[in-house]
């Protein structure tokens, strides 16, 4: 059988975006990929990311807050940056065959107003990922 790319998403707290993008992407190509997300720190996953995941029909409740682990950045395919904190402070990787993007997203965390404005926020970052998902399973890459 052969070797499924390795598909590493990062953002600071591996809370809601980075966690949105793990579950869009095993639900829409886990045959195609290997996913694993994961944070410069472990804030732990979100309720409300959880909430419009399951609103999208995808459960990320058993996912956890990972902190980067070096040994998966060096064997990953691709490292996709959800924020430009994790983008400007992602660990050096030593695989020089790696394609790191940057797939910059709104933080829904930090959204403020009523609980409706911030859950609107939460599902406009979720579905802005699951359209970068979905293109990225589109185009095989």
């Amino acid at each position: 059988m052969e070797k499924k790319p390795l598909i590493y998403f990062l953002c600071t707290g591996n809370s809601c975006r980075s966690q949105i993008a793990d579950g869009f992407l095993k639900a829409l190509g886990s045959d195609k990929y290997e996913v694993k997300s994961a944070g410069l720190e472990a804030h732990g996953l979100n309720p409300r990311a959880v909430q419009v995941m399951n609103e999208a029909g995808v459960d990320i409740s058993k996912n956890t807050s990972d902190v980067i682990d070096p040994d998966i950045l060096n064997r990953t395919d691709y490292v996709i940056t959800l924020c430009g904190h994790a983008d400007e402070h992602c660990p050096v990787i030593s695989n020089k065959n790696v394609t790191k993007w940057h797939w910059g997203f709104d933080d829904p965390a930090k959204a403020t107003g009523t609980e409706d404005e911030i859950m609107h926020q939460f599902r406009t970052v979720r579905d802005s990922i699951k359209s970068r998902i979905e293109q990225f399973v589109q185009e095989g890459k």
